[in-house]
């Protein structure tokens, strides 16, 4: 059974350095730090001037402090910032300015190491998160793009303690069928870092072909393709929100599903879909909601809701934490296949290249052969030319 207790375990386990940009003007993130540093969920990082912070609360003086002007590896960031950008026009005089700003100094601490992952949003819109990150951090793969989660947690008559993954709320506005089929992907990794068996909802407003548009053909499709991709995962779609979660309704809409009103991973057709569901199970529903949470990233940056409380805030952090451990798994099964693949390309083709230089070597001597012999045949008729003149030019000089 899912407990949000387990999650804040595991994090504190891993004891992973989290940089909030925020606490200098978010009273939310304040409190949350308190409790993190308290219960030593993460090691907390905070941006900001110590000695203003220090002067307005004396707790403070717990706290590690970064300050964006005085940080020691101050040209380091800005040098990171610029050579990332310069291509886009960016100038080393404006990344000096730009390294101030708190969220890009959070994200290139992160990005540098000196931080595992940064948590932010609280006071800001999404963009002001996710541009940096964007820009610095990179996607783990050029080819996939960045998505969000929410976790969604808590007590429900339909849903009797099971927690739901809702993807895509909060980035990608109107994804196509091969983005969407990437985007459950995502979230079905993201699904199994809470221990969860993932069984994946393709939503729609149809379920099964009760209804036709260009819409629910993009639905079907993407699950379609997410099917042959990901054989040993249950999934299902185009499938309304019912019937995707309710087992009664299921069974009368679409008796033949392998979801049967249980699934536990819902992707939306798009953006309003998702962020609609995900407030209205909140505040409606009275579901808890982490998140939005980024996937698809280098390193975890992570995005607050404005309307976060102190609790998401702590919540948020401790699913970065566990962020941080999953992407060093993926970095170290990539590792492990390169020097595999190193290792068999040094033991195979030993062989191989001795035969090949032996077979090059009798090739370069047979052509070195052939044009000795051509060469030695062309000076024996020269000679015999020659000869044959000289012949002539005798028998000449004999007859007069």
């Amino acid at each position: 059974m899912f407990k949000i207790e387990n999650v804040l375990n595991e994090a504190k386990k891993l004891q992973k350095t989290i940089v909030f940009p925020e606490v200098s003007f978010s009273d939310r993130t304040f409190e949350a730090v308190k409790i993190l540093q308290k219960k030593k969920i993460v090691k907390v990082l905070l941006v900001g001037d110590a000695s203003a912070l220090i002067l307005r609360n004396k707790t403070f003086e717990k706290f590690q402090i970064v300050n964006p002007v005085t940080f020691p590896e101050r040209d380091k960031l800005v040098k990171t910032l610029y050579e990332e950008r310069k291509d886009k026009g960016l100038t080393l005089a404006e990344a000096d300015e730009l390294e101030k700003d708190p969220y890009y100094f959070a994200t290139l601490l992160v990005e540098c190491g000196y931080a595992d992952g940064m948590v932010a949003g609280a006071e800001c819109s999404t963009a002001n998160t996710i541009r940096p990150a964007l820009q610095i951090i990179k996607s783990r793969n050029k080819k996939e793009p960045v998505s969000s989660f929410f976790l969604m947690f808590g007590k429900n008559k339909f849903l009797k303690n099971r927690p739901l993954v809702l993807s895509d709320c909060g980035v990608i506005e109107n994804p196509d069928s091969d983005t969407l089929c990437t985007i459950a992907t995502q979230t079905v990794e993201s699904a199994k870092m809470f221990g969860l068996q993932p069984k994946v909802a393709f939503l729609s407003y149809s379920s099964k072909g009760s209804a036709k548009s260009e819409q629910v053909d993009k639905v079907r499709i993407a699950c379609e393709k997410f099917e042959k991709k990901n054989a040993d995962v249950i999934c299902d779609g185009e499938i309304q929100l019912d019937t995707a979660l309710v087992p009664d309704v299921a069974s009368i809409k679409a008796p033949n599903s392998s979801l049967k009103g249980d699934a536990n991973v819902l992707i939306f057709p798009d953006i309003q879909a998702g962020n609609i569901t995900y407030k209205a199970m909140k505040y409606v529903g009275n579901l808890h909601a982490v998140g939005p949470i980024l996937q698809g990233l280098r390193k975890p940056v992570n995005d607050l809701s404005r309307g976060c409380s102190v609790n998401d805030i702590v919540l948020v952090s401790a699913v970065t934490a566990l962020q941080c451990k999953t992407l060093t798994k993926q970095e170290l099964v990539k590792e492990e296949k390169f020097v595999e693949k190193i290792e068999s390309n040094e033991t195979k083709p030993k062989t191989q290249t001795v035969d090949s230089k032996k077979k090059t070597t009798e090739t370069k001597t047979k052509k070195t052969d052939n044009l000795k012999a051509k060469t030695s045949k062309n000076s024996k008729q020269t000679k015999q030319v020659q000869t044959k003149s000289n012949q002539q030019k005798t028998s000449k000089k004999t007859a007069k």
